[in-house]
């Protein structure tokens, strides 16, 4: 074939996906138009990927009755039909899947990460992480165990052999339906405006589990290839342990590092005079955040993670107002495509890969599983946490939060990434089918169970002072006094990154002035300048009111009075810069 031809033939079947994937976007128009709620973009976007598969399923049965060629064609197979080049080209377009994790998987955590009410997450801070890290680890346990049961049960049966599904690719399997999907939880929850500590809780485990997931899959696997496979090694256990923290660890540092250098152009360079570049800065060096922890051989969705939250936590304060806009429209684009090609492809996979494996007994034990881990998961860490939480979690609320474990991109994309084997072909299988379920049926309940459960929905998202986290109702910000965080963020972190918070010469010791003057914002220096005169041009007035007032009772006491003034009216010592100081 040559090469116009092939290009032909690419094209061809590029514009048949995105033509579906057009419609895929009409048809969500005009369900949002009817006002019809119970099926999200990303079901219906699986729903028109499964239509695709099911014309090229046809179409390659067609042509092979017809003496075309042989149609097994998918994930890791290089056979092609020759009867078709257009179905030919399609089922070669189940490229490789880091694809999807390096292009399509950054910009949707991301946008996860940099869309979160910081006041509700901040506020929520405590039960999120315990859910993610600490809900994560039992969800992988309890599953894993469950999936474990059940394959002991099929080699009972003599539906599998003994050691044909090792505890290490059960748990694996665990991690990999541990993580939650932020996607359709935010599509389903900004459509119904849920109760705002509900959506910061549920969104805010579901953005971080999956950061944890990611990693978890990566210990486990760790842990396999150094031998710990049919019998517990307990080096290898402990190396997966620190692997699992060290990893961790640098991919939130990288992630941080990229922030700081994105907040530190942003603010001592003139680049909000050009909001264009200011956004394209600011998308690479984000999205650089992931690259640089891939290719460091750490996480890079943990590192793009973290860059998103610290993001919008630091550097947005930086950006003009025409670029806040334009950064989170074009997170906000890639988000949309990402997360409608990944569930459309979903669908495809589902009726195109040719090496599915469906055992009942594992599909119906990973169904039970993933129910019983979310139920452990959420009871018990909810009444754990509502012995310190000064607004406890109702038991609606976590009814709810135990029905709305919705999977998706970061389960699937954990899954294809490796289909060599039986079992990891037989987890893509039952992740696919897992996906779709929750995808389908717990979304399209979601408002019912909502109403059921007498949990506030239509709620105005304009936040009030009630909607400030406890330790800012009173002032407005931060009280530095609750804690090391509050002190590091508020003193340090901010004045160095931003343009807000108290003058770095107040908080840091004298021995640091020059460090102090180096990172000192040029607008807080103007400000505190325009305020210096500001207060000097009120002295003045007072001064001349002073000596009026001394000249008319002809008073000798002048000097006198006119260093009380200097000392006392003028509050010298109390101005509120230094006020803000302290």
């Amino acid at each position: 074939m040559s090469d116009f031809a092939k290009h032909r033939q690419d094209s061809a079947a590029l514009l048949a996906v995105i033509g579906f994937i057009i419609i895929t976007i009409l048809s969500v128009w005009k369900l949002k138009q009817f006002k019809y709620r119970l099926v999200h973009e990303t079901g219906g976007a699986m729903f028109y990927g499964m239509v695709l598969g099911a014309m090229v399923r046809l179409w390659s049965g067609w042509t092979e009755d017809s003496g075309g060629g042989c149609s097994c064609v998918g994930l890791n197979s290089s056979q092609t039909n020759q009867g078709s080049p257009l179905v030919s080209t399609l089922l070669k377009e189940t490229f490789d899947p880091e694809v999807l994790f390096n292009l399509f998987l950054p910009p949707i955590i991301f946008h996860g990460a940099y869309t979160l009410n910081q006041k509700r997450f901040i506020g929520n801070l405590g039960s999120v992480v315990t859910f993610a890290f600490l809900g994560t680890v039992i969800t992988c346990v309890i599953i894993g165990a469950c999936v474990y049961g059940f394959t002991r049960l099929m080699v009972l049966l003599g539906q599998a052999a003994d050691g044909d599904f090792p505890l290490t690719d059960c748990l694996l399997f665990g991690a990999i339906m541990s993580a939650t999907d932020p996607v359709s939880v935010l599509g389903l929850f900004s459509e119904l405006r849920v109760e705002p500590d509900l959506y910061a809780l549920l969104f805010g485990e579901s953005v971080l589990n999956d950061a944890v997931a990611i990693v978890l899959t990566h210990a486990i696997t760790t842990y396999s290839h150094m031998g710990g496979g049919h019998t517990f090694d307990t080096p290898a256990f402990f190396l997966s342990v620190g692997y699992f923290v060290a990893v961790f660890a640098g991919s939130l540092l990288l992630g941080f590092i990229f922030t700081v250098i994105t907040a530190l152009l942003t603010k001592f360079t003139r680049l909000c005079e050009s909001p264009l570049l200011e956004t394209s800065l600011f998308f690479l060096l984000s999205w650089s955040s992931f690259l640089s922890a891939e290719a460091s051989g750490l996480s890079g969705i943990v590192a793009v993670l973290f860059c998103g939250l610290s993001q919008a936590r630091y550097t947005i304060h930086n950006l003009s107002s025409e670029s806040k806009t334009r950064t989170k429209q074009l997170f906000e684009f890639f988000n949309f495509l990402g997360e409608i090609f990944i569930f459309s492809y979903m669908g495809f996979v589902l009726l195109t890969f040719p090496h599915h494996v469906f055992k009942a007994l594992f599909i119906v034990g990973a169904f039970l599983a993933i129910f019983i881990s979310r139920a452990c998961n959420i009871y018990p860490l909810s009444f754990l946490l509502n012995l310190g939480r000064t607004t406890k979690i109702p038991r609606t609320i976590q009814h709810f939060m135990m029905f709305a474990g919705l999977r998706g991109a970061v389960a699937f994309a954990l899954a294809v990434r490796d289909t060599s084997t039986e079992v990891r072909r037989t987890i893509l299988t039952t992740t696919l089918l897992l996906v779709g379920v929750t995808i389908w049926l717990l979304g399209s309940a979601t408002g019912p169970v909502l109403r059921w459960l007498d949990i506030r929905v239509g709620v105005d998202a304009d936040e009030n002072p009630e909607d400030l986290p406890f330790d800012q109702v009173a002032t407005g910000r931060p009280d530095t006094t609750l804690g090391l965080w509050h002190r590091l963020d508020y003193k340090y972190l901010k004045p160095v990154l931003t343009h807000s918070g108290p003058p770095l010469t107040g908080s840091l010791p004298l021995c640091c002035g020059l460090l102090a003057r180096l990172f000192s914002s040029p607008r807080a220096c103007e400000d505190q300048e325009q305020l210096q005169d500001t207060e000097a041009g009120g002295a003045s007035c007072e001064l001349e009111r002073a000596e009026t007032l001394q000249g008319d009772t002809g008073s000798n006491s002048e000097p006198e009075h006119q260093e009380d003034l200097l000392e006392g009216d003028l509050g010298l010592g109390t101005s509120p810069a230094q006020a803000v100081e302290a």
